[in-house]
Formats: structure tokens, C-alpha cells, sequence
């Protein structure tokens, strides 16, 4: 169903941008089949209509992330060929290194919540912060946000490893290399299968460039991949994100506290459904990663009947909750078994 819609949504914005007189959005010159040249778009429509399609086809688009991201936990089938199968190719399809991501991803659900081993999204320290008094200002962590939504992913935490815990400092830390610090000898083919099938579709894209030009193939395909990161780094920054969300260190760290520390969302029923609840069962997926997405809600009720005041979710509007976690969640302490982010004030 998501490829369909994203094909159908792909063949509507062929009509996008050739109202008579002009010749596409700022001169695309997209071309309308023959049999549908008498449906000309007014002028203006160009500038409504691509901004709606980037963004539903990024929502879709995102969904399919989601089942690539079903596959790196074996939830996908019971065959965990098909899963790395379907795996690898929706995820290069969207340029990510499947097997790379998987393995690291795999490690963040084994640590969650430790300070020194969860693989993403790990605390800065008080000693780190300095006396950077800059990232108090507004303006500083409005920019600071839209640095994170657009390249937080790619090149950020791909390449950079950023948000990565403090023990690959200095180290290689970049998911494209098989020698990188988190993958093990024996898994070196696996990475370099995965930089395979990402440069073979990176590939295509710049051959499509040369094709279709590189405005046609922002429009439909590099935009809306945009979209799929931002809403990849705006998940999952929220769901390990805020100040009441503890962080263990040492043998105060366990699997049930971690996965318990993770916080349920809602982006309304429409987008919950079409990023198939990926966002509003988080805590279930953390406790039991391989359950297939499927019956997440149902075993979230289950779970929030069980857990009671140990389950957090958190109906906080999405742009409140991102500012709010960004300029309060800044650091811990540099000492103490548990600790809570906190910002200077």
C-alpha cells in the first residue's frame, strides 16, 4: 500500500507545474501527457501544490522507513533472509546503509538509557557543555533545531556519528566504513554489502539527475527524502528526549529501566497511521523489539494497564515538545548513578 500510494502520488505531481504560459515551477518545464495537456494548472498552483506533495510524499515515504526499519529487527517476516532482503532494498532505496544502521541500532536497544553504552542520543556531560552560554539564546536553539531536523541524520549521525556516546571520540565512528569502532570483524562483509547497495542507488539518483535535471528530481524524490529525515530525527530525538527522562550509570543501568525510559507520542491519528505507530508505541517496541508493528497498539494498552505510572507518554504538541527538550535537555551531571538533563539555569 505505501508504494502504491507513493507511485500514484509520484504520477499526480507530473501535472504540477505547467499552467499555461509557464513552463513548470521556476522553469522545471515538467512535462504533462498529451491526452492531459488540457488540464493546465493556474499559475499560483505551483506553489502550493509541490510544497503538499513533498510533504505527503515524505509522510509515505517514511512509512516505508519504518518497514525497513521492522526488517533490521527481524519483525518483518519470520525469515530473517526476506527481512535483510526487503531490508536492504527499501532502506538503500532511501539512501541508508541497512545493515550498518541495524547493527548500531541494535546495540541503542540493548543500552537505551545507559550514559556511557546507549549507541544514539547519549547525554553530553556538564564538563562537555564548558561555558557555552550561546545555546541559551532563542535564536541559538532555533537554529540549532534546524540544523538537527536537516542534516542531523545524513550526514550527522551516519557519518559523524553525532549524539554518538563519548567512548568513539577520536575514533572512527562512521557507519559506511567496515572498519568503524562499533562493528565487529566477522560483520565487515555485512557493511561493505550495505555501501554497496547505498552507492548503487546514489548512483541512480545522480543518473536521474542527468536525465530529468536536478530541480525535477528535487521535487520529486531529494525533498521529500528531506522530509523522511526530518521526521526520522524528530521520532526518535522525542522519544529518548526530555527532562524527565532519567539516564543510568554503571549498575544502575538495566534493560527494564532503559526500555521504560522511552516516551510514547502522538502526531494525530492520520500521521500515526501512515508512519504505521512507530511513534505512539514506542515503550512497547523498546520492551519487546521483534513484535511485529502490526499488534504494537493492542499490546500498548496491555502494557499501560501493567506498567501504570512507570509507562510515560506525553500529549505535548510536537513544536512545543521540540523546543521545550532542546532548550532544557542540554547536559547531566558529570557524576551520580542516575541523572536528569538540565540546562544551565
Amino acid at each position: 500500500m505505501d508504494l502504491v500510494q507513493i507511485g500514484v502520488l509520484g504520477w499526480c505531481a507530473s501535472f504540477i507545474g505547467t499552467p499555461v504560459g509557464q513552463e513548470g515551477i521556476f522553469g522545471t518545464g515538467i512535462p504533462v501527457p498529451a491526452q492531459f495537456a488540457h488540464m493546465h494548472l493556474p499559475a499560483w498552483s505551483s506553489y502550493v501544490l509541490w510544497p503538499l506533495y513533498i510533504s505527503l510524499q515524505g509522510t509515505i515515504m517514511t512509512g516505508v522507513w519504518v518497514l525497513a526499519h521492522e526488517c533490521g529487527h527481524q519483525s518483518f517476516s519470520e525469515s530473517e533472509f526476506w527481512n535483510n532482503i526487503f531490508g536492504t532494498v527499501l532502506h538503500s532505496l532511501l539512501l541508508v546503509p541497512y545493515h550498518s544502521w541495524r547493527i548500531t541500532h541494535k546495540r541503542h536497544h540493548e543500552n537505551t538509557g545507559s550514559c556511557e553504552n546507549d549507541e544514539v542520543f547519549a547525554p553530553s556531560t556538564r564538563s562537555d557543555w564548558a561555558a557555552d552560554m550561546l545555546r541559551e539564546t532563542p535564536i541559538a536553539q532555533w537554529v540549532g533545531i534546524t540544523i538537527m531536523l536537516t542534516v542531523g541524520w545524513l550526514p550527522g549521525y551516519l557519518v559523524f556519528n553525532a549524539t554518538g556516546p563519548s567512548k568513539y571520540r577520536g575514533k572512527n565512528a562512521n557507519h559506511f566504513s567496515p572498519t568503524a569502532v562499533f562493528f565487529r570483524p566477522e560483520e565487515f562483509w555485512l557493511i561493505v554489502q550495505s555501501d554497496i547497495a547505498f552507492f548503487t542507488c546514489a548512483g541512480l539518483v545522480g543518473y536521474a539527475i542527468s536525465v530529468f535535471g536536478f530541480i525535477n528530481v528535487s521535487l520529486f524524490y531529494l525533498l521529500p527524502l528531506m522530509v523522511v529525515n526530518c521526521h526520522l530525527v524528530l521520532i526518535t530525538y522525542l522519544q529518548h528526549t526530555a527532562s524527565y527522562i532519567p539516564h543510568f550509570r554503571g549498575k544502575d543501568w538495566n534493560f527494564l529501566r532503559g526500555a521504560l525510559c522511552t516516551v510514547d507520542r502522538s502526531f494525530g491519528f492520520v500521521y500515526d497511521s501512515y508512519l504505521h505507530h512507530i511513534v505512539d508505541t514506542h515503550v512497547c517496541h523498546h520492551l519487546f523489539s521483534k513484535m511485529p508493528f502490526y499488534h504494537a497498539q493492542e499490546a500498548t494498552e496491555a502494557i499501560r494497564k501493567v506498567c501504570g505510572e512507570y509507562y510515560l507518554k506525553d500529549p505535548t504538541p510536537i513544536a512545543t515538545a521540540v523546543y521545550r527538550s532542546f532548550s532544557q535537555c542540554q547536559f547531566i551531571e558529570d557524576e551520580g548513578a542516575i541523572a536528569f538533563y538540565k540546562n544551565v539555569k
